[in-house]
């Protein structure tokens, strides 16, 4: 009996799990293609899933708030229009099933399995921190029938090496047990008046914190500035962005023309679009540019424009401003987040003159536009030097010093500024 399996959708570079935050339907329900089924969350994006066919619902094998690994099976669709259905041999029924069918079965202790069930997010995090299946096999699980969850894994790692083993761990197994561990995060005490409000986060705001200390915790950053003569793009802006909504529908922004001059310049300095992966550095062959977008909730996503220098400034903008549009309505979907290479934020929209951004891992570096301001300024000319007029603007880059030493940030985003100031006034849009 043809039966579809709906699964985890790959949600973007290093993301490994994402978060069922609604069903929107129920087994038993009828479903046409493209048909909203489920809403997922990752740190960086909220997004509906669609039914990539049509049929009858069979099975729901995870509920509202289950973290779920990439790949993993979350529903079964039949696409026959029969209404009865069998669950196929190799897939579980739900998710407390899986564990009951895995502790009840004979299963063999290797290194890499034990005799009760883990997750592929418990089994992922073990690894990282060398905790050995003997540790797992000991473990209090809090899940379902004992199954053993992140939490537990965690809170075994905040206490691990403080208290004894309740088991002797084999000789062979000590070498795995020596890996650095995190030291657990220490509490700010925080006084409240009695006229504070407390406003509690929300799971995206939460999950946005997390990954900004992280990604402090990853790479030194460092900030490098440059001051940008911007008369060039403003006068060229001026003169055509009239002509650019006519033609194309959409406002022209200052955002495309930074996006081409980083594309240019990543082009010259690939060390700058790269990834660190431990002690290897990754040289992204595509150019696809994260420009970080205000949600009206007041929370941040980066909708990434694959391939940006391969498209000319009415591509970017338009893409740009696609994303855009998308993001505020929540309606980017899981590949419009994924692979970046680089990241844009425009400090600028908020009148700040310049910043000192965090970087978006696993990227090496990020670039803060500053706000645009008429300046006094020198202008040599061959009767002496004159006080004008000019527009500009800062340019800040911050940038992962494991990689990315002085002369490289700093030569490339004084290239950023030579395509800017460079700028042809008589290029057509």
């Amino acid at each position: 009996m043809p039966q579809f399996e709906l699964k985890m959708p790959k949600l973007g570079e290093s993301v490994e799990q994402a978060t069922i935050t609604k069903w929107f339907i129920k087994e038993g329900d009828v479903v046409e293609e493209d048909q909203p089924l489920l809403e997922i969350a990752t740190d960086k994006v909220d997004s509906e899933i669609p039914s990539p066919v049509e049929g009858k619902v069979v099975k729901v094998l995870f509920s509202t708030n289950d973290l779920v690994a990439v790949g993993t099976v979350i529903a079964l669709i039949n696409t026959d229009g029969d209404d009865a259905a069998e669950t196929p041999q190799n897939t579980a029924t739900s998710s407390q099933d899986v564990s009951k069918s895995e502790q009840s079965a004979p299963a063999q202790q290797t290194e890499d399995k034990g005799t009760r069930f883990y997750s592929p997010l418990v089994k992922s995090i073990a690894k990282e921190e060398g905790i050995t299946i003997s540790e797992l096999e000991n473990l209090k699980g809090t899940g379902a029938e004992g199954r053993v969850r992140k939490e537990d894994v965690i809170g075994y790692l905040q206490t691990r090496g403080t208290a004894p083993s309740p088991t002797k761990i084999a000789p062979q197994a000590q070498s795995a047990v020596t890996a650095p561990v995190e030291a657990p995060k220490a509490k700010v005490s925080v006084s409240i008046g009695a006229e504070d409000t407390i406003v509690e986060m929300d799971r995206m705001r939460k999950l946005i914190a997390d990954h900004m200390v992280m990604s402090k915790h990853t790479s030194p950053h460092v900030t490098a500035m440059v001051e940008v003569d911007m008369q060039n793009v403003v006068d060229w802006r001026s003169k055509n962005k009239d002509k650019f909504e006519k033609r194309y529908g959409d406002k022209l922004t200052y955002m495309p023309i930074f996006m081409e001059a980083v594309a240019k310049a990543l082009r010259d300095f690939p060390g700058v679009n790269a990834s660190v992966d431990e002690d290897k550095v990754i040289l992204r062959k595509q150019v696809n540019l994260g420009i970080a977008v205000a949600l009206p909730s007041g929370n941040l996503i980066v909708p990434v424009v694959k391939n940006a220098d391969q498209l000319n400034l009415a591509g970017l903008s338009v893409e740009m401003n696609r994303l855009a549009k998308n993001a505020r309505e929540n309606k980017l979907n899981p590949d419009e987040i994924q692979g970046g290479t680089f990241t844009i934020t425009n400090f600028g929209s908020f009148k700040n003159v310049m910043g000192t951004p965090i970087i978006n891992q696993p990227q090496v570096a990020i670039l803060a536009t500053g706000t645009i301001e008429k300046k006094p300024a020198v202008l040599e000319t061959p009767h002496g030097d004159l006080i004008v007029v000019r527009h500009k603007m800062f340019l800040s880059l911050s940038y992962d010093h494991r990689v990315v030493d002085g002369m490289l940030g700093g030569n490339f985003l004084r290239r950023i500024a030579d395509y800017l100031e460079q700028f042809d006034t008589n290029r057509d849009i």
